[in-house]
């Protein structure tokens, strides 16, 4: 995996990431989704690495990256702490800005990176996603079932219990989620990460932090009018259900971004995976003419 790139870890303060980097020309940070790690983005980095210089950190909590102390609010696990946490790696990797691109719950991050750095973040790719608060304002019967883990994660105790008393059972080892389809080091990382007790805890509090105190930045956001300034692409699996469970993704979108443009991708939810051939091209061409306005 990641031919020609560094695996590092860079210690932050209160929190060590690990990252993945390489490549040449304007810093691209990618962003995992649960239950992932970086290395989810190991058929897209090489995609781009001729153009950007690609960053994939595991965000804290996840893969090896630490596990900081948790408090009562979830607050070190709010995904303002996890912007803050890729600014600060951004910067001591050497760069004061850069593009961001996030799928799933790495997508709410680059959200919150858009609307709480704009001084350093040229330009935002949202996949798969819309903003929290957007998500439990919308949440309705057929949410709460087809996303049920939402509020199963957030209760104490038990779901750490449950998910670490069969590991393969909770995450579809051997139907969903494969080497073969993963990609065997892919599937290899993932693996280890699933089965570390420490690892599914701090994911749990992932999504304690999304009910709760990432909600209230979202809903400020919103009462405030803040929204995104940056060129903002959205996309969306096309054979996923963003769009059953939500309708138009872009008219929600525009309420948020003022630079506004996406389509959906030929892809079940991990689009990294199943189509990277795709997302790298999409990524590619909307960050190149990003790179080339900003320069304009």
């Amino acid at each position: 995996m990641f031919d020609g790139f560094t695996l590092d870890r860079v210690d932050l303060g209160d929190v060590t990431l690990r990252v993945r980097h390489g490549g040449s020309g304007p810093p691209l940070l990618l962003l995992h989704g649960h239950p992932r790690t970086h290395t989810t983005w190991h058929r897209v980095a090489p995609l781009l690495a001729d153009r950007f210089t690609v960053i994939c950190p595991d965000t804290r909590g996840y893969g090896e990256s630490t596990k900081p102390p948790t408090t009562a609010d979830h607050t070190p696990y709010s995904k303002r702490v996890m912007a803050n946490d890729c600014v600060e790696l951004l910067r001591r990797l050497g760069h004061e800005r850069f593009f961001a691109a996030g799928h799933d719950r790495g997508a709410c991050v680059a959200t919150r990176l858009a609307l709480d750095h704009p001084d350093a973040v040229q330009a935002v790719a949202i996949l798969d996603s819309i903003p929290i608060g957007e998500t439990l304002a919308r949440c309705d019967a057929e949410f709460a079932r087809a996303w049920y883990h939402w509020f199963f994660f957030a209760q104490p105790d038990k779901p750490e219990r449950v998910i670490t008393a069969d590991p393969d059972s909770w995450y579809n080892v051997g139907t969903r989620n494969t080497p073969e389809r993963l990609g065997e080091d892919n599937f290899a990382d993932f693996h280890r990460a699933i089965h570390d007790p420490a690892t599914v805890k701090a994911m749990l509090e992932d999504y304690r932090a999304g009910l709760g105190v990432d909600r209230a930045h979202d809903d400020a956001d919103k009462a405030a009018g803040h929204r995104i300034t940056c060129p903002t692409l959205v996309l969306w699996s096309s054979r996923d259900d963003l769009e059953d469970l939500h309708g138009d993704v872009l008219a929600i979108w525009r309420d948020w971004a003022v630079d506004l443009r996406g389509h959906a991708i030929d892809s079940g939810h991990h689009m990294a995976e199943e189509n990277p051939g795709a997302l790298a091209a999409a990524l590619a061409k909307f960050f190149g003419e990003a790179k080339v306005a900003g320069a304009g």
